[in-house]
Order: C-alpha cells, then sequence, then structure tokens
C-alpha cells in the first residue's frame, strides 16, 4: 500500500487496497513493495479477502513512519486495527532476536547447568533481603492499581505466591526433559527409526499482572528453549525486581545464555501484539481477559505461529439429585476463596432439591463473603428467583470493586444467555444462581453457555457421575470443588497456563499447558545394511 497514490490499474484515488479491479488484475505484489509511511482518515484496508476496516482520525494522526498497523478480527466479524509503533516493534524484535542468539546457545548447556538455574532463581526468591526489596517494588505496583481504579486481586507478591513460585522452580530441578529423550523406536531389517525428544524454540508469552508468571514462564527452559515475556503493566515494576535481583544472577550463575529469558520493559500492550505478530516465535502463550486474548491469538495465527491461549474462566457446579448437602456446602465455600479463573462462577441446584440445598448455598455463599469481611453478590438467572428469599433482591450491600466500595441490590436478574460471563469479583464473592429441572439440563446450559472449563458434580449417585462426565463438555471435571484446576496443584507440574480449552476437547492433549510439554520431535534413522533400497 502506497500512502496518497492512485492506484497503478484503475487511476483512481483511492489506494490500491481498496481497490476490487487492483485485485482482479494481480497488481498487489507489486503494490506491496511499497512502505507504508501515513494513513489517511477514512481509508479502508481489506480483511479476510471479503471485508474492510476503516482508518480511524485518531489513527491516522498517531500513525508515523515506522509504524505498522495491523487488520485482525478476533473470534467473529468485528474487526479492529491495531497500531504498533516503531518504538514498540523495536523492543519485541529486538527481545526475540536475544532469545534466538541464546537458543542457539542452549543447544550445548547442560541438563545440570538448567537444573542449577532453577535452584538458584529460587534460593534467591528465599533470601529475605531479596524479597523485601521485591515486596517493596509490588508495594508501589499495588497502590499505583489502587489509585487508577485497577484491579489488585492477582497484583499482590504475598507469601503464598512466593511459596508457591519457589515450590514450582523447585519442581523444575529433578524433573525429566524431553531433549534428547528417545521417545520412540521402530525397528526395520537393516535400520532403525528413533523418534527424538527436542527443544521447540523462542515461546512468546503476554500474561496479565501476576507477578508469579515471572517464575511461570522460566518452565520451558527446562526443555532447552528460550523464552521472550510481556507482563501486565500493572505488575511491571514487580517483574522488573525479579528479573534484576533474582532471575538475570541465576541465570549468570548458571552458565545459561544471556537472553534465555527476556522481559519486553514495556507497559503498552502493543508491545505484546507486536511480539506475538514475529513469526520467528516458535509459539505464543497468552494468559489474561477474554477479548484481549482474542486478539493477541489472532495476531499469531496471522503470522504463522501456534497459540496457546487462556482469555476466559469461571467454574461450575452443579448439585444433583442425591447431593449431600454438607458436602455440596462445602464444595461451594471452599471454591470462593478468592477471585481465580477456576472460582466458582454458575451454582445450578436441581428443582426438586431446593429446598433443602437453597439455605445451604447461601450459607455458604456467606461464609465465603464473612472470611474476607465481605458480603456476597448474586445473578439470578429468570424463573429462579423464587428459590430465593425475597429480600435479596432489595437489599443494599456493599461491594468491593476496583475502583473502591460501591452500594449494590445483593441479587439481582440475569438473562440465561449470559450464563457465560464471568465475575471479575475483587473482594466480594460473586457468582450466577440457577435452577434447573435435572442434572442433564444443567449440562445442557453449560454446553451452550459456558466458556466450557470446569464442572463439579455433587452426587451420591455414581451413575449420575458416569452420565455428567460423558455428556459435558469441559477438559476438568470433578465432584467437589473448583479450585483444583491448576497444573501444580493437582499434577505436581508447574503450569505455564490452562489453555486452548476454550475451542472444545483438544487433539491427544490436555488444557493444562506446562514447561515439558513445550517441545518438538525430530527423526533421527540408523542405517546399518548399506544395500538398502526401496
Amino acid at each position: 500500500m502506497r500512502s496518497g497514490s492512485a492506484c497503478d490499474v484503475c487511476g483512481g484515488a483511492e489506494p490500491w487496497l481498496a481497490c476490487g479491479r487492483a485485485l482482479a488484475d494481480r497488481c498487489w505484489p507489486a503494490a506491496m513493495m511499497h512502505v507504508l509511511e501515513s494513513l489517511r482518515a477514512g481509508e479502508r484496508l481489506l480483511l479476510g479477502g471479503d471485508r474492510w476496516v476503516e482508518v480511524s482520525p485518531e489513527l491516522a494522526r498517531a500513525f508515523r513512519p515506522g509504524d505498522a498497523v495491523v487488520a485482525v478480527a478476533a473470534g467473529g466479524a468485528t474487526a479492529e486495527l491495531l497500531h504498533l509503533p516503531a518504538a514498540e516493534r523495536s523492543v519485541a524484535r529486538g527481545a526475540v532476536d536475544r532469545a534466538l542468539g541464546a537458543f542457539q546457545g542452549m543447544g550445548s548447556v547442560s541438563e545440570a547447568a538448567i537444573a542449577a538455574f532453577f535452584g538458584g532463581f529460587a534460593a534467591r526468591l528465599e533470601d529475605e533481603r531479596i524479597w523485601t526489596e521485591i515486596r517493596r517494588v509490588n508495594e508501589e505496583d499495588m497502590e499505583s492499581a489502587r489509585v487508577r481504579g485497577r484491579s489488585t486481586t492477582r497484583l499482590l507478591a504475598d507469601g503464598a505466591l512466593r511459596d508457591a513460585m519457589v515450590s514450582g522452580l523447585r519442581g523444575w530441578i529433578d524433573a525429566p526433559s524431553r531433549r534428547g529423550a528417545i521417545l520412540r523406536t521402530v525397528e526395520h531389517p537393516g535400520w532403525t527409526v528413533e523418534l527424538v525428544g527436542a527443544a521447540l524454540g523462542v515461546v512468546g508469552f503476554v500474561f496479565e499482572g501476576r507477578p508469579n508468571v515471572v517464575a511461570d514462564a522460566t518452565g520451558v527452559l527446562r526443555s532447552g528453549n528460550a523464552v521472550v515475556f510481556r507482563i501486565g503493566s500493572d505488575a511491571l515494576g514487580t517483574a522488573r525486581a525479579l528479573m534484576a535481583l533474582a532471575l538475570e544472577p541465576a541465570r549468570a550463575e548458571s552458565g545459561l545464555p544471556a537472553g534465555a529469558v527476556s522481559l519486553i520493559d514495556s507497559p503498552t500492550h502493543a508491545a505484546g501484539q507486536a511480539l506475538f505478530c514475529d513469526s520467528r516465535l516458535a509459539l505464543a502463550v497468552a494468559r489474561g481477559s477474554g477479548p484481549a486474548v482474542a486478539t493477541l491469538g489472532a495476531l499469531a495465527r496471522q503470522a504463522g505461529v501456534p497459540a496457546s491461549l487462556h482469555g476466559t474462566g469461571g467454574a461450575w457446579l452443579v448439585a444433583g439429585e442425591r447431593a449431600e448437602a454438607e458436602i455440596f456446602g462445602a464444595a461451594v465455600e471452599n471454591s470462593l476463596d478468592r477471585k481465580v479463573c477456576n472460582t466458582l462462577n454458575v451454582c445450578a441446584i436441581v428443582r426438586s432439591r431446593t429446598a433443602d440445598l437453597v439455605p445451604v448455598f447461601l450459607a455458604a455463599v456467606g461464609r465465603a463473603g464473612e472470611r474476607r469481611g465481605q458480603a456476597f453478590r448474586l445473578h439470578v438467572v429468570p424463573g429462579s428467583e423464587a428459590a430465593l428469599p425475597g429480600e435479596l433482591f432489595q437489599r443494599e450491600v456493599g461491594v468491593r470493586r476496583a475502583s473502591g466500595y460501591v452500594r449494590e441490590p445483593q441479587a439481582t436478574l440475569l438473562g440465561a444467555d449470559e450464563l457465560g460471563s464471568e465475575w471479575e469479583w475483587e473482594e466480594t464473592p460473586e457468582c450466577t444462581f440457577v435452577v434447573v429441572d435435572d442434572v442433564a439440563h444443567a449440562v445442557d446450559l453449560f454446553n451452550r453457555y459456558s466458556p466450557q472449563f470446569v464442572a463439579s458434580l455433587a452426587s451420591t449417585d455414581p451413575a449420575e457421575h458416569a452420565r455428567f462426565f460423558a455428556t459435558i463438555n469441559a477438559p476438568f471435571v470433578g465432584n467437589g470443588f473448583t479450585r483444583w484446576v491448576d497444573g501444580q496443584y493437582a499434577l505436581d507440574e508447574p503450569e505455564l497456563g490452562l489453555s486452548n480449552w476454550q475451542g472444545g476437547r483438544l487433539f491427544a492433549r490436555g488444557g493444562i499447558l506446562s514447561g515439558d510439554g513445550v517441545y518438538t520431535v525430530r527423526a533421527r534413522v540408523t542405517q546399518r545394511d548399506p544395500g538398502l533400497r526401496r
């Protein structure tokens, strides 16, 4: 596309990309050799071969030579133009350059050196002097986020988060690596084929503002990969401190090549978007909000990079005909201890058990709120409100939002088509309540409206559990609390993300992406018979 020029084919004033005749007459390849230097408001860019996206006045004013504009449609007809300033493109490109150089060096790094890195990183996090400084920086990040009305539920770097990071890092010390491992051997007369595990390459991560992802992302080093990550702006200061005080000293001491772990030191979304546009990545991993992750995934796929995504959460708990009240109540309460992706989001109770189980549900949600010094908040599907006390819809309670406390009705109605809404609560537990005819009805609602993530059934009937597992389209299915869905907690493997389950069931893999799962397979042949021929 050449700014301000007429189409070579039709002579019209519109740029070449807006000219159907130009495309039909195959002048596109020649036009693509020109560099975009400016944009005009109202200019149209082609997307997907059959749609136009119009340049806004704001984008036209902001664009400068060296910048890029990417048209992307993330999971639907809605399209947007992303502005990638030259500075952000340069930062991302430089980080991938360093990582590619480091990846070449990782081929000669021993397993012992990689283990030493994980041990050194963990030891530095356990050092009180180092952790005190990291906590100081994290408190500054927390205060800045609060002032800007941002969520801080996942930003806090407290003792529990430190323990989890240390445990994860130490878990990688003795973890087996698929690098160089013979995964399969096929013997033929006179020759042998071996399938050998190998490092994949440079892995790009874009994470929301959670400090622990700095440690999580390093898991890909276990199989000899390199990593570039961009963390949410709210946690950027904490990430810098973790890199400078713990990660980088451990890398240097263990002898891993510089650039094996690179932080894109930018607070802008454009930097992460530019990273995922780099076709040199072997894998792109994104965790965060649904729309942002969908956009990042679309960018990666447009660049030809495989993507592993996690942008939507929220677990469902169903109380069946034979649910035991005490077990059900414990599952509700223990699934609402804090807001993360596997927190209880929708609770469904079969109609025949509402009289005895609704009080149990309300008491459990109430206890979850009391543990945080809070009330609770319910969203109720129409037709289910009769099962609840009427005063819940009349009573106002204080609800802690990212912007502060607000007064809201304790219960409000929510359309059934909104059952997929994930409640991003801060301190006040919040979930959806629905009465269903039976467990099969709950499964139908889950499969139709939910993000198809976590499903749990409270029931003492083994046959009901078997039907539930067979019919519900979820990768994570249980019979109690929902918060077990975590690679490190459930599988003793530090996770990089609960990834790609949004697209339904996965091909030959689970929904937990772990560091030792980031590898490729190479084939090696040993020919013993020199006269071998086909």
